[in-house]
């Protein structure tokens, strides 16, 4: 070995070290599992999700992320987002915005936009994370959207926010 490059042992301590340190000032990750959660009642007809994950008085920048149901015939109208988000259709086939949306298909949704007119006749499953807006800084919504009690007529839901 050479008298101008460091020991192999020295470098890794080093990086250890480096680690170690870093770690102290850092959240661990959380694992949750779908079949843990229960189906809850979306304000949109024929939807029903699991969020695994949502904003919380003690965590509101944490994303909403989980799973959307869809029965066949789901749909929602146009409707404007200030957050963010990633869509992986997982099953069924989708008509979002006037494109047909098959299994594999990911969809980013930057912020601010309008989520387009959205349509199923297979009905299916999509993994989505709303995450709050890098530019607009809006965060997205879980209490009164994901956890209905009880559906509003789609006449009577907001689609500016």
């Amino acid at each position: 070995m050479s008298k101008d490059t460091p020991d192999t042992a020295e470098q890794n301590a080093g990086l250890k070290t480096s680690r170690e340190a870093s770690r102290k000032d850092h959240k661990p990750y959380i694992v949750k599992h779908l079949d843990d959660f229960e189906w809850e009642t979306i304000r949109w007809p024929g939807e029903t999700g699991k969020m695994l994950f949502h904003p919380e008085p003690d965590n509101p920048t944490r994303p909403n992320a989980g799973i959307l149901r869809l029965e066949p015939g789901a749909y929602h109208p146009e409707h404007y987002h200030g957050f963010a988000q990633v869509w992986h259709i997982l099953k069924g086939e989708f008509e979002i915005d006037g494109e047909i949306c098959r299994p594999g298909s990911v969809l980013f949704h930057p912020d601010p936009h309008f989520e387009g007119e959205f349509k199923t006749e297979t009905g299916g499953e999509i993994f989505i994370v709303q995450y709050p807006g890098p530019t607009t800084g809006e965060r997205p919504i879980y209490s009164g959207r994901f956890n209905m009690r009880k559906r509003n007529e789609v006449k009577d839901e907001r689609v500016d926010l």
